[in-house]
C-alpha cells in the first residue's frame, strides 16, 4: 500500500480515522464552501500546506469512504466543493489552459545484437538475451 491519506492511521493493516486530523479536513472543506480561498480555508482549519496539496487534499475521494477507508466527508459536502471549485477556476479563467506537456511515446521497435555465449542455467541466458536488447523510439 502507498501514501496513507490525511486523516487516516493504519493500525494491524486495517485504516482507522485519526480524529485530530479529520476534524481540520471537515473545517477545511466547510470554510472552502463558505467562501474562504483555498489556503486560507487551509490555514484556519490548521493544516499548514502548499495550494496544491491543498487541492489534493479536497479531491482526495478516498474521504467518501471506500472498502477501506472510513467516511470523513459526505458526498454532498464532497460535491460541492468540487462544484465551486470547478466555478472559480471558470471565473479565473483557468479551464481552458492548454497543458504543453509531450506525451510519452513508449518503444515502438526493438533491436538485439547477435548473442554469443550460451549459458547452461536459463536464468543466466534469460539475462544475458535480455542485456543485448535494445529499444528504439521513433
Amino acid at each position: 500500500m502507498g501514501h496513507t491519506p490525511y486523516g487516516y492511521s493504519i493500525e494491524n493493516g486495517c485504516a482507522t480515522v485519526n480524529e485530530d486530523e479529520a476534524d481540520k479536513i471537515r473545517k477545511l472543506y466547510e470554510n472552502y464552501i463558505s467562501g474562504m480561498a483555498l489556503v486560507k480555508a487551509d490555514a484556519v482549519a490548521g493544516i499548514e500546506t502548499y495550494h496544491g496539496t491543498s487541492k489534493r487534499l479536497m479531491e482526495n475521494r478516498h474521504y467518501l469512504g471506500d472498502d477501506f477507508y472510513l467516511t470523513i466527508i459526505d458526498q454532498e459536502t464532497f460535491d460541492k466543493a468540487a462544484a465551486i471549485r470547478l466555478e472559480r477556476a471558470g471565473k479565473l479563467g483557468r479551464l481552458s489552459r492548454k497543458k504543453n506537456a509531450k506525451p510519452t511515446v513508449p518503444p515502438t521497435s526493438f533491436r538485439m545484437s547477435a548473442a554469443e555465449p550460451h549459458y547452461e542455467d536459463p536464468r543466466l541466458q534469460a539475462e544475458y538475451l535480455y542485456s543485448l536488447t535494445e529499444s528504439e523510439v521513433s
